[in-house]
């Protein structure tokens, strides 16, 4: 894979890449992603998936991820009441980053353990 030369217009404006690591900025919001990939999701079955993060975290990096229109919420008037997350098409474009993400960390892992 050729390198890309920085283009200009990331001196002045706002860079693509900052773009894309504002919307992702936050520990939990690429694992959330990526997560997300395998489709819909409750959040407690989120939450089970990362039990490290607390309650008000995960729900706070949902609620930016669905402002920023990458994860949709779902809310089912049941009782008790249901609530689904998944990706939304824009938030589906984010496959190959994540997938690369996770290609490269498992690259890394291995690195790290030889």
């Amino acid at each position: 894979m050729a390198i890309q030369p920085v283009p200009p217009e990331c001196g002045s404006a706002p860079c693509p890449v900052e773009t894309t690591l504002t919307i992702m900025s936050g520990k939990w919001k690429g694992i959330i992603l990526y997560r997300l990939l395998g489709g819909k999701m409750r959040f407690n079955e989120l939450k089970r998936t990362m039990p490290s993060v607390t309650h008000r975290t995960l729900t706070l990096q949902l609620r930016e991820l669905e402002q920023d229109g990458i994860v949709k919420r779902t809310v089912y008037a049941e009782v008790p009441p249901r609530v689904e997350y998944e990706l939304t098409p824009l938030g589906s474009s984010m496959s190959p980053i994540i997938q690369s993400m996770y290609t490269w960390g498992t690259a890394y892992q291995n690195r790290a353990q030889a």
